[in-house]
């Protein structure tokens, strides 16, 4: 009879049965099986797992000890990896002003309080024309300009509308021009329709005169804004089919005005475009169709472009 805490050895000791000797060495090599059959499906789960291998692979699992799978590798942030715009436009940005607000009819008091210009002093906004029908300026110039927006983001530019209805009137000149300052556009343009007597037709750019007192000093951008208008009013004339005014401006298209006080307080680059005479019945029709807009959106667009080198 054995005391000590140990089995009997099957290889020494001659008194246990050859049976039972098998039967010692049999259990031994189920244990061992048992041990590493853990380790061996973990292996194989994250083999499955790191290689995608599914159900329906013919090909054996291979078995990789979990020690032995890379560490993935590192990735650059989403951020880092975001393309870059790239192209002559890229950067650029462009302000849009839509010329009047649609509730100024309903706030005269509050459009016509006086603010400085520069050279002197004037009213904060105005009504703004109508058709014949009724059909707003202001509705007009908000339209075209939300049609020129979409059109140069597709540009790859930046834009900003200095309103979008989205106040009970204004804003007032002079507001209209610190937000394309601030925005440090390099391009500004003001939409606009005019109200004159009807037999007056077609489209004229305003460009700012030479002025200085005050908050006004328009030196620096006469140049470019004349730049600016030329290439707006060419593209315009060719993509609308719209002739240059024949009230004003000599058949040019161009005329030069000293007392908008949007130009006058403008640091940036910047025209303002009448784009037909409202008061008259063939440019109203002109002026009321949304596919004519769309022309007139897409060659004020195209001024714009070709004016900032795209």
């Amino acid at each position: 009879m054995r005391y000590d805490d140990s089995p009997p050895s099957p290889e020494s000791d001659a008194s246990v049965s050859p049976d039972r000797r098998w039967f010692t060495r049999r259990s031994g090599l189920a244990v061992g099986a048992a041990v590493l059959a853990p380790t061996l499906l973990a292996g194989w789960v994250l083999v499955q797992l790191t290689t995608g291998a599914g159900a329906d692979d013919a090909r054996p699992p291979r078995i990789v000890m979990p020690a032995a799978v890379p560490s993935p590798t590192p990735t650059s942030s989403p951020s880092s990896a975001a393309p870059q715009a790239k192209g002559p436009l890229a950067g650029r940005t462009v302000v849009i002003d839509p010329g009047h607000n649609t509730g100024n009819f309903k706030h005269t008091s509050e459009i016509d309080k006086k603010v400085d210009i520069g050279t002197n002093r004037k009213e904060c906004d105005t009504t703004g024309t109508t058709t014949n029908a009724g059909y707003m300026e202001a509705e007009f110039t908000l339209d075209v300009s939300r049609r020129l927006r979409t059109v140069l983001e597709a540009k790859g530019l930046k834009v900003v509308l200095t309103h979008e209805a989205d106040r009970a009137w204004g804003p007032c000149i002079d507001e209209r021009a610190r937000i394309g300052n601030e925005a440090a556009a390099d391009a500004v343009v003001s939409v606009h329709a005019d109200g004159v007597s009807s037999g007056n037709r077609g489209y004229h750019i305003i460009l700012p005169a030479k002025v200085k007192g005050g908050a006004a000093d328009t030196a620096k951008i006469v140049g470019p804004s004349r730049d600016l208008g030329e290439r707006i009013g060419s593209n315009f004339a060719r993509t609308t089919g719209s002739a240059p005014a024949n009230y004003l401006g000599s058949g040019t298209g161009l005329v030069v005005r000293d007392d908008l006080g949007g130009l006058n307080l403008s640091t940036r680059p910047k025209v303002f475009i009448e784009c037909g005479n409202m008061r008259d019945a063939k440019d109203a029709a002109l002026l009321t169709s949304p596919e004519w807009r769309q022309k007139a959106a897409q060659g004020i667009a195209d001024g714009i472009v070709g004016f900032l080198g795209g």
